[in-house]
């Protein structure tokens, strides 16, 4: 089993997933969508994910804000956790995300990416971000 972790967005979601061993988060892909109410396609493609990789939990970003405070995102983002755990019948656990993105946008501009092309990566280094951090808390 793998464990998936999920940069959860307006518009996009960051994904990334575990080797077996839960020592190494590799990003995948990011889902795109038009709307940040229309979440039907991108549940469907997160249970695609979960099937081809075999996960086994869910771990997903939460955006505090730097006071460790939630704000509104953190609401949002439960209630999209709360309806995957329902949708997949996984765990879901949450991972403090905060500067996860500045931190990629950062990688990604250390790499050498135009700042024009970083857009397309910079969700599913976060999702790996996230889901290193919290692999690297369960040691």
């Amino acid at each position: 089993m793998r464990i998936i972790g999920l940069d959860y967005g307006d518009k996009t979601v960051g994904v990334a997933v575990s080797d077996e061993m839960f020592l190494i988060a590799q990003p995948v892909e990011t889902i795109k969508r038009e709307r940040a109410n229309k979440l039907r396609q991108t549940y469907a493609r997160i249970e695609t994910i979960i099937q081809e990789y075999n996960i086994g939990k869910i771990v997903v970003g939460m955006p505090l804000n730097m006071d460790s405070t939630e704000g509104e995102r953190c609401l949002r983002t439960r209630e999209f956790a709360k309806t995957l755990e329902r949708r997949t019948g996984l765990e879901v656990a949450f991972y403090d995300e905060r500067l996860t993105t500045v931190a990629a946008d950062e990688i990604l501009s250390m790499g050498g990416v135009r700042k024009e092309k970083r857009k397309e990566y910079i969700d599913k280094i976060a999702a790996s971000m996230i889901l290193q951090g919290y692999l690297d808390s369960l040691k």
